[in-house]
């Protein structure tokens, strides 16, 4: 499940499968030329996605971004590109 809340200044994005849990949490801030991350809760897996995510959304929005993820096992490849694509509609709309 992916959940989204937005703000004139960034947003907070939580992924979670099975169970809804805070899970690992990073936080980003545009800066040139690449956004600040730092991790707030670290994350059990998927670490690089989660930075990857939290980057990403802190430059199209150009604010602070925090991204929460409760993922139990490993994603594959094609899952990963799926959650990319949905959180990139959703943040884009």
């Amino acid at each position: 499940m992916v959940q989204v809340l937005r703000f004139d200044n960034g947003s907070f994005v939580s992924i979670t499968e099975g169970q809804e849990k805070i899970g690992g949490m990073l936080a980003s801030i545009a800066t040139e030329p690449v956004p600040s991350t730092v991790t707030i809760i670290p994350p059990k897996s998927e670490s690089i996605f989660l930075k990857m995510m939290s980057d990403y959304l802190s430059s199209i929005t150009k604010g602070i971004n925090i991204v929460s993820a409760f993922i139990p096992q490993e994603l594959d490849t094609k899952t990963t590109k799926v959650l990319m694509t949905k959180i990139k509609e959703i943040i884009e709309k």
